[in-house]
């Protein structure tokens, strides 16, 4: 227990649960929030388990992919009538591994939940915070999000200066980054994003040109506009349609980095994609990635990020809803671009 007293070695413990594996565009109603009354915050002698108190929990859109039984991705689909499972930032209430202590903050896979019991450390890394940035930069520019934008920009896209890039849901946690990076690289930037106000955001941290792809009637059309001279990288997050269109305007040897497609996520069937020979003229390299990869160069992005942080060269937009019980409308509302930038939802204050 926390501080060596029976009287708080249980606590009662709000959890969101997967209700069932679903089909089409994810409800609220396919969650639901309960309370456990009897969590325990002790760990059993021997062992190596880890309580924490969760503070942050991340909104992301693989999690859509974990709704269905054959979710497709490295992580198991998850279990109907069970607790969600994301990222988070979390603080170590009691420990029974050598590596963390009680105070500890760590940032990993938590439960959708007041509190979780962490049975494995995989992935799990502690936070040294810096407590000149927010920790919620922890949940995005500083974590996961931060983490793929920095390999797959720079390992998987090999970019050089002076080249075109396209970003697709680029005002997203990911995107917004990715379309930072490239600046910094002297490179040309262009975003396409869902509303005009995320346009705007766009266009306020840097990026040459944006457009909002709802309003194109032509997505040929505005890529030519926008790279009349074609393009050497796209960083996909979106898929479809999209990278269809994209494929097109793909300059010779030109990259993708494939991050996610998004708009993929909540169809029965996927589209096709038929501009596929572009590929073969053009010499264009297409490459997913995952950033669990990257974890071991975690620290080495660390470094990296936060002198640019610190020197106010990138800048990080942020969307945090309060309160665990306003999680699934959070989560939900991804699929539908209600959020501006990195979703989070603020469970406790540390």
């Amino acid at each position: 227990m926390a501080d060596g007293s029976d009287k708080e070695a249980v606590v009662s413990n709000k959890q969101v649960i997967f209700k069932d594996y679903i089909s089409g565009f994810p409800k609220e109603s396919d969650m639901a929030l309960t309370c456990n009354e009897n969590m325990k915050l002790k760990v059993p002698a021997g062992s190596k388990d880890i309580v924490v108190k969760n503070l942050y929990l991340s909104c992301d859109p693989y999690m859509r992919l974990l709704m269905k039984t054959n979710s497709g991705s490295v992580w198991n689909p998850y279990t109907p009538g069970s607790t969600i499972i994301g990222v988070g930032i979390a603080k170590v209430v009691e420990s029974g591994h050598p590596d963390f202590r009680q105070g500890d903050l760590v940032l990993g896979k938590t439960g959708w939940e007041e509190y979780s019991v962490l049975k494995s450390t995989q992935g799990l890394f502690k936070i040294q915070h810096a407590t000149d940035v927010p920790l919620s930069y922890y949940m995005g520019i500083l974590g996961m999000p931060g983490l793929t934008a920095y390999a797959g920009f720079y390992d998987v896209c090999s970019p050089k200066k002076g080249e075109f890039v396209f970003v697709s849901a680029a005002s997203g946690a990911v995107g917004q980054l990715v379309g930072q990076f490239a600046k910094l690289m002297g490179c040309f930037v262009v975003g396409s994003a869902g509303t005009q106000e995320k346009v705007e955001l766009l266009k306020k941290l840097g990026f040459d040109d944006a457009f909002n792809y709802k309003e194109e009637p032509d997505l040929n059309a505005a890529l030519k506009r926008c790279f009349p001279e074609g393009i050497d990288i796209y960083f996909e997050n979106v898929g479809g349609t999209m990278l269809d269109a994209v494929l097109l305007h793909m300059r010779v040897h030109g990259r993708i980095a494939v991050c996610g497609m998004i708009s993929q996520y909540n169809l029965a069937q996927p589209e096709g994609v038929h501009n596929l020979m572009t590929i073969v003229y053009k010499r264009v390299r297409i490459q997913g990635f995952f950033v669990a990869d990257y974890h071991p160069r975690y620290s080495e992005f660390l470094d990296f990020i936060l002198s640019y942080i610190r020197e106010g060269k990138v800048k990080y937009v942020e969307d945090i809803v309060e309160g665990l019980e306003n999680g699934p409308a959070a989560l939900v509302g991804l699929f539908s671009g209600r959020n501006v930038g990195k979703q989070i939802v603020v469970v406790a204050k540390e």
